[in-house]
């Protein structure tokens, strides 16, 4: 029930006030939001012009803080409007001094953003740069891949990259850091036939360190695979007491997965199966264990028979 009761002329007349009340803050809302103010957004720094003959590298961290001037509804949604989500900076007069102002620049910050927004000034205003003496390194490259191949097949010898090193150049601090570099990720499914490409080189995360080239050519042998079974002697290890050891068997049969056009190749030379007999003296097993300390690279094994081999000490 009710505690206050009105009849309709009553409640017709509340309903206006209610409704020219929320009328009246709409408006006030709407005021206040277009009307300009100033906001604070953080950005991440890129840079575009570096000096060619001395390397450099920032006294201070990459993000900043841009003051922006804009609407109300800019600085209830500054999140989302400031785009980009970083702003380039020209490092040109580098060539002349150590640090860069933002001021000098903001004319050229403000055409990265929104026409609606613009960018007073930039905490810091200075950014300080060290320079060292720009070195050249030559490092290996490693490809990066995700293959994939039909049923029997597979990469049949090593993989070929041209050329296999790049050059970088940077502060030697930096480069002392980097032992080899990164391709992008190679993706291919369903190989069965050799690949001849080209990939790009990871880029650099650094605006200090360069990379040559960009790219490189690959080259990934792709055969069918076949079983092959050869005997394989068996070699004595460890045996420093030079002590009369008899093998029963003295061979093992080494079953494997082999390209095709390796088949002929591949024989018990490149295959080396040996014995510790450490394990005797020090564990006292019964039977020797064998172990394939040699084998070829880009073949897979399947199976070796024995594993255990009987043996016989003469003192």
């Amino acid at each position: 029930m009710p505690l206050i009761k009105l009849n309709k002329l009553e409640r017709k007349r509340l309903g206006t006030l209610i409704a020219c009340l929320v009328c009246a803050i709409g408006a006030w809302l709407f005021m206040a939001l277009n009307g300009k103010y100033k906001y604070v957004a953080k950005t991440e720094l890129l840079y575009k012009d570096e000096p060619q003959n001395k390397a450099f590298k920032p006294l201070q961290p990459d993000r900043v803080n841009l003051q922006v001037e804009g609407t109300g509804w800019q600085l209830l949604f500054s999140r989302l409007r400031i785009k980009p989500q970083s702003i380039t900076v020209s490092l040109e007069k580098l060539n002349n001094r150590s640090y860069i102002l933002f001021s000098d620049q903001l004319e050229q910050i403000n055409k990265q953003l929104e026409t609606s927004q613009r960018v007073i000034s930039v905490k810091p205003d200075t950014l300080y740069f060290d320079f060292s003496k720009r070195t050249i390194k030559r490092i290996p490259v490693k490809l990066v891949s995700d293959l994939s191949f039909v049923k029997q097949y597979g990469i049949a010898s090593q993989v070929q990259l041209t050329p296999s090193y790049v050059n970088i150049s940077g502060p030697q601090e930096e480069l002392a850091k980097i032992s080899q570099w990164y391709t992008d990720t190679l993706k291919l499914a369903d190989l069965q036939q050799t690949v001849n490409t080209r990939l790009a080189i990871r880029q650099t995360n650094s605006n200090n360190v360069s990379v040559y080239p960009s790219s490189i050519g690959v080259k990934i042998p792709v055969d069918e695979f076949t079983e092959k079974t050869i005997d394989v002697p068996l070699k004595i290890i460890n045996n420093s007491d030079y002590y009369d050891v008899k093998l029963y068997p003295k061979k093992v049969q080494v079953t494997f997965m082999v390209a095709l056009s390796s088949y002929q190749e591949v024989d018990e030379d490149f295959i080396e199966a040996t014995l510790d007999l450490n394990e005797w003296k020090n564990l006292h097993h019964d039977k020797l264990t064998v172990k394939l300390t040699r084998f070829p690279e880009y073949c897979t094994l399947v199976k070796v028979v024995p594993r255990k081999i009987n043996f016989i000490i003469e003192k």
